[in-house]
C-alpha cells in the first residue's frame, strides 16, 4: 500500500511556518568567534548563558555514526513521550482521528490520545502476547494516523515477531510507530536498517534506559527525512537543553561501558528468573528481552504489599488486560537483586 505523507499530515501543519530562533537564523556559519546581540541573553559566560544549539547536532552526529544513518533522519525531544506527543499533534485531526495501541503496553500511547482529543482504538494482544494483525486491519478506517508496537512491549518484555510487523508495514497508509525503549537487551536487531525500505515506519528509543540517563530525559525518534522535516516544524524551538545535550554526548562516546552494563543486566536478569523458578506463589514467568521480568503470581496485591513493607518497591501490573495477578520486576544492580532474592524466598 502506497504511503503518501500528505495524506495523514494535518492541513494547519501543512501550511504551519515553523517559528526561527535566533539560532537558527546561523545554522550554516561558524559561530566560534561571532558576537552574540541578538537574543536578549545574559552575555556573562558560565556554560549554559547561551540558548543551546536547537537541532542538536553534535548529538545527531553520534547517533548517526552509532547507528548508520542521517542526522537528517533524527529528531529529539524532552524524553520520548515529547516525541510521542509531537507525533500525535502533527498527524492527528483533534475530534477525527484515531490511533491504535495494543494492550497490555505502554500506557502513554493513550493518554497521549486523550490529551489530544484522539480516539485510542485497542486492539488486545494474543494470550502469548502478539499483534492479532488482522484484527488491527480491520480496525483501521480512513481517519487511523498510527499504529503503536511497543517491541519489546511494556510491561510483557517479548518482542513482536517480524511477520506482524511486517504485514502491517506493507498493509497500512498511515505510520506505524515502534517503540523500541528495551531495543538494547534484546538480541533481535532494531528496525532502524528498515527505514529507508518503509517511508511509513518510524522508530523511538530512550537514553533512560540501557544508556543510564533517564534524569536527563532524551527521547530520539528516527524516520524519513519527510517525517522528520514535518516533526521539525512544530517542535519547540529549545526543546533539548544544554546540560542534557553535554551530559548525552559524554555518555554515547563510552561505548565500552554501556556494553558492560548492559551485559550486566542481562545476566542478572537470568539469574533472577532461576530463583523465580523455585519461588513456590510464582505460576509463570514469561519470556523477556527487556530489563524487567514479568511474573504471574498466586495473588499480586498481597505479594505486593508484603514487597513494599521490606522497602522493595516493583510494579503491579494486576489491572492490565492480560495480566491478573502478574508483578513487573526491573532488575537492579547485584547487590539489589539479592536483597530481593533474598526477601522472595522468604515470603509464603
Amino acid at each position: 500500500m502506497k504511503f503518501d505523507i500528505n495524506t495523514i499530515t494535518r492541513e494547519n501543519v501543512k501550511s504551519l511556518k515553523p517559528y526561527s530562533s535566533a539560532r537558527d537564523e546561523f545554522e550554516d556559519f561558524d559561530t566560534a568567534n561571532m558576537i552574540f546581540l541578538d537574543a536578549n541573553e545574559n552575555p556573562y559566560q558560565n556554560g549554559v548563558n547561551r540558548y543551546p544549539d536547537p537541532q542538536q547536532n553534535s548529538v545527531k552526529a553520534i547517533l548517526a555514526k552509532n547507528n548508520n544513518t542521517k542526522q537528517s533522519q533524527i529528531l529529539l525531544g524532552n524524553g520520548s513521550d515529547e516525541v510521542l506527543d509531537l507525533l500525535f499533534r502533527a498527524f492527528c485531526e483533534p475530534k477525527k482521528d484515531n490511533i491504535i495501541s495494543l494492550p497490555p503496553t505502554y500506557g502513554m500511547y493513550g493518554v497521549l490520545a486523550n490529551i489530544n482529543a484522539v480516539e485510542n482504538r485497542e486492539i488486545l494482544l494474543t494470550t502469548d502476547f502478539q499483534p492479532q494483525v488482522e484484527k488491527i486491519l480491520e480496525a483501521v478506517d480512513e481517519n487511523t494516523k498510527i499504529i503503536f508496537l511497543c517491541s519489546p512491549n511494556n510491561p510483557t518484555g517479548n518482542s513482536f515477531s517480524d511477520e506482524s510487523v511486517v504485514k502491517l508495514l506493507q498493509n497500512f497508509k498511515g505510520l506505524v510507530v515502534i517503540d523500541e525503549a528495551y531495543i538494547d537487551f534484546s538480541e533481535k536487531e532494531s528496525w532502524l536498517t528498515e527505514i529507508d525500505e518503509y517511508p511509513n515506519l518510524v522508530i523511538t528509543q530512550t537514553l533512560s534506559k540501557a544508556y543510564g540517563l533517564a534524569g536527563i530525559r532524551l527521547g530520539i525518534c528516527y524516520a524519513s527525512d519527510e517525517v522528520i522535516s514535518i516533526l521539525n516544524k512544530i517542535k519547540p524551538p529549545y526543546n533539548v537543553n544544554e546540560l542534557t545535550q553535554q551530559r548525552a554526548k559524554e555518555r554515547l562516546k563510552d561505548s565500552e561501558k554501556i556494553k558492560q552494563e548492559i551485559a550486566s543486566i542481562i545476566k542478572q536478569r537470568e539469574d533472577l528468573i532461576k530463583v523465580l523458578l523455585e519461588v513456590g506463589f510464582v505460576e509463570k514467568i514469561y519470556p523477556t528481552e527487556a530489563n524487567f521480568v514479568l511474573v504471574k503470581v498466586d495473588e499480586a496485591n498481597k505479594r505486593y504489599d508484603q514487597l513494599i513493607e521490606k522497602g522493595i518497591v516493583i510494579r503491579n501490573r494486576t489491572t492490565q488486560p492480560l495480566c491478573e495477578n502478574c508483578l513487573r520486576f526491573t532488575i537492579g544492580t547485584e547487590e539489589e537483586n539479592a536483597v530481593l532474592i533474598k526477601e522472595l524466598k522468604l515470603l509464603n
